[in-house]
């Protein structure tokens, strides 16, 4: 697959998110219009081992093609090994995590831990890039902490072990989620590198997203959690990226129908998922589609209670029914959805 031509199509990649982009959701978000996708991430460590419940987090299906599996590790041989593991499912790309902030992920030495070792960073994307005949990628935080944001130097190591692009996470690992993603700084280290820049965080809309990918002239952005308020959001970067951004904001022709998007989720959950789990699942992406909608925690309380299939699809549908009128804004991030992704 020509990746490369494939992006400058469909600029518009959908962020890993751990319990978020399962199997069934990335082929929601397919039908939704994201462009390249990656499993949520995955141990180096278990893919090498063989570990039968990774199995489930990098299974894929043709139609999720372009589609990469994001790995984490903690030593260069860790890493290589798990990369080979990986390639032999028949993905497009291998994609190194650098950027996750979590306590249990960096106190092994992995995720985010690794910016602070350019060294031995070094020497980790040698190894992957060796290990596997596909393409690879590396997912970022600016740097562990603001005195020490080192993207530039993360770029250019990448750049000369030769892999394909660098997504840039505009915050530090000291900062988790908390606080602005930094977009100039994402700028400033795209036009300071030859190595392909694609840029993530806080893009809530499709229009911001795709202004953001002019202003900043990046490769590609990357869309997380919004997609969990509004999963139109791909569909509306690609339309304002086909018509053109303009002074006044372009109102949307999207028609957002919850209850029907809710309906083409559930088809690949029940498709994936044994009932327990399916409900789980439904229950979890109905909440954050909810969000923004009055009386929504009335309704996160009523769903989570109920336990009968039946009646948990009955009150999702009468809770969309209901909003059927109510147009949101912004997306709303309610504590529970500010979670990450590295």
């Amino acid at each position: 697959m020509n990746l490369k031509a494939y992006i400058q199509e469909n600029p518009f990649f959908l962020a890993p998110m751990a319990g978020v982009t399962v199997k069934p959701f990335r082929s929601f978000m397919r039908e939704m219009g994201c462009g390249v996708m990656t499993s949520e991430l995955v141990s180096a460590r278990a893919l090498k081992e063989k570990n039968s419940k990774t199995l489930p987090l990098i299974e894929f299906e043709e139609h999720h093609k372009p589609y990469g599996i994001q790995i984490f590790g903690e030593s260069a041989d860790i890493i290589a090994e798990g990369a080979k593991r990986a390639e032999d499912f028949g993905v497009d790309f291998i994609d190194l995590n650098l950027g996750c902030p979590v306590n249990k992920i960096v106190k092994k030495g992995a995720g985010s831990a690794l910016l602070k070792d350019l060294k031995v960073l070094k020497k980790v994307l040698s190894a992957l890039k060796s290990s596997v005949n596909i393409p690879v990628s590396l997912k970022i935080r600016t740097g562990w902490d603001h005195q020490t944001r080192n993207s530039d130097q993360v770029a250019q190591i990448a750049l000369e072990e030769g892999f394909e692009w660098m997504s840039l996470h505009g915050r530090t690992r000291s900062q988790a989620y908390s606080g602005k993603a930094d977009w100039n700084y994402i700028k400033q280290i795209n036009s300071q590198t030859a190595l392909r820049i694609v840029g993530n965080g806080d893009l809530m809309t499709g229009e911001q997203a795709c202004s953001a990918l002019k202003w900043s002239s990046c490769f590609a952005v990357m869309i997380g959690r919004a997609c969990l308020n509004d999963p139109w959001i791909f569909l509306s970067a690609r339309e304002h990226l086909e018509k053109g951004l303009k002074k006044k904001s372009r109102k949307s022709v999207l028609s957002k129908d919850y209850n029907q998007a809710m309906t083409c989720l559930k088809k690949h959950l029940e498709n994936f998922y044994e009932e327990r789990l399916f409900l789980l699942h439904l229950k979890k992406f109905a909440v954050w589609f909810s969000s923004g909608f009055p009386h929504s925690t009335e309704f996160r309380r009523k769903v989570f209670r109920e336990r009968h299939k039946a009646f948990v699809i009955e009150i999702i549908e009468d809770f969309f029914n209901k909003n059927q009128s109510f147009k949101k804004t912004l997306p709303v991030y309610e504590p529970f959805l500010m979670q990450g992704h590295g």
